[in-house]
């Protein structure tokens, strides 16, 4: 099967063209970003950043180095949310992280946008209004169908090439993202092509060991990420953390305390227990902590071994972190999603940090993913660690898919648009 350059990987991952591929020069080109960022419901203020960081590196090159006329798009939130709003902030911030003016226009496919679009010169940007303002935006299809969308038609007329560089949007089969590569040139913008690269690593069969470290409270997702990485023989070592483990500790038959069972049944996720025990009898490398910090009645914090949970249990214990990190030492990769525990609140935060400290003075080629982490990196005081980061993914509900080894549209759209218009 192959990987973004013809690697032999577990999962079939379609080949899709770079910028190097299309090679837009002196052009007008269409780039879907995804910047839909935290929003303070009460002032409207965009609370992180960081997504619009990771754009920088493409726009630039596009922009600056090409010398290309670029026509941003992108969403923000959705109707009827609270952060769901107009982009011309967004404008503004993009225009300080790039040093240069991004002009920004309320209006997506009318006359207006399509007016300003034609009067875009070499080197100059243009963020389109929030895409789902358009109800089309709004509707899953393939791609065959999206391409002949009012948006789609009233658009591409416009442009040359269109680059997609929302890795975070992969996962999703609207107009803005599978549309546009089917009626023109297209290509990986940068963020989008390092995503791949990275990620491409988990599949590889080369790369070995692999441990992968999953926590957090998405359980049905990571159940389904387990099932695929164990179906493949794609990990070496499960380390399970959060509401995870609670799962699977409950499906070995460990007692995990009356808040804990309450919690998880609570949730719904107690009529996961059979799959997380056929896992196990199918000798799944699976590993469960083996103590916790508990929330005691005075508020307090105390570690508590098995068989003694006798409170909310809120972070994984020493013994757990020097357990998990041993599996550390002769990894290759490791892949970290979702926290340890409940890292909102200070006094629980230390077995997550603690974790990644040891992954990324491990040596392996280290891969996170989530917002979780991204606040956990940015309050890391050690900047040799920080350099070790291998890779932090944008993607949220795109890194869930492509982990549990079902199809990305955006690259499917990629590979058909190199298809017909590369030849490939």
């Amino acid at each position: 099967m192959e990987g973004l350059n013809g690697d032999n990987v577990l999962v079939k991952i379609p080949k899709a063209p770079t910028l190097d591929d299309i090679n837009p020069r002196n052009s007008k080109v269409l780039m879907r970003i995804d910047i839909n960022s935290p929003i303070d419901p009460e002032t409207g203020r965009i609370l992180d950043t960081t997504r619009f960081k990771s754009h920088i590196q493409t726009i630039k090159e596009l922009a600056e180095e090409r010398g290309n006329a670029l026509v941003l798009m992108s969403h923000q939130g959705r109707p009827g949310s609270p952060d769901f709003v107009l982009l011309n902030n967004h404008s503004r911030i993009l225009s300080e992280y790039l040093g240069m003016e991004v002009r920004y226009i309320d209006d997506i496919i009318g006359p207006a946008a399509r007016e300003e679009i034609e009067k875009l010169g070499q080197g100059e940007i243009l963020l389109l209004e929030n895409t789902r303002l358009l109800s089309e935006e709004t509707i899953e299809m393939v791609p065959e169908k999206h391409a002949t969308s009012i948006f789609v038609r009233r658009l591409s007329e416009h442009f040359d090439y269109y680059v997609n560089d929302a890795f975070a949007t992969a996962h999703r089969s609207q107009p803005s993202v599978v549309g546009f590569p089917l009626v023109l040139p297209s290509a990986m913008g940068r963020l989008m092509e390092k995503e791949v690269k990275a990620l491409s690593k988990v599949f590889n069969p080369e790369i070995e060991p692999k441990i992968f470290v999953l926590g957090g409270a998405k359980v049905h997702d990571t159940l389904r990420i387990i099932e695929h990485i164990v179906a493949n023989k794609v990990a070496d070592r499960i380390l399970t953390t959060g509401l995870v483990a609670f799962l699977f500790m409950v499906s070995k038959g460990i007692d995990v305390g009356k808040q804990q069972k309450a919690l998880l049944e609570r949730k719904g996720i107690l009529p996961l227990v059979p799959r997380a025990r056929r896992l196990l009898l199918k000798g799944a490398p699976i590993e469960t902590p083996i103590d916790f910090k508990v929330e005691t009645p005075d508020g307090g914090v105390e570690v508590r071994a098995l068989g003694s949970l006798d409170g909310p249990a809120k972070d994984i214990g020493p013994q757990t972190v020097a357990m998990y990190s041993e599996f550390f030492h002769e990894a290759r990769i490791i892949v970290m999603r979702g926290p340890a525990g409940v890292i909102e609140d200070d006094r629980f935060k230390e077995g997550t940090v603690s974790l990644v400290k040891n992954a990324l003075s491990s040596g392996a080629f280290t891969i996170f993913g989530g917002g979780h982490f991204n606040s956990i990196l940015k309050e890391l005081d050690d900047t040799e660690l920080l350099k070790r980061v291998g890779h932090l993914s944008t993607g949220g509900g795109a890194l869930l898919l492509f982990l549990a080894g079902e199809p990305l549209p955006a690259l499917e759209a990629l590979h058909l648009s190199a298809r017909k218009f590369l030849g490939w």
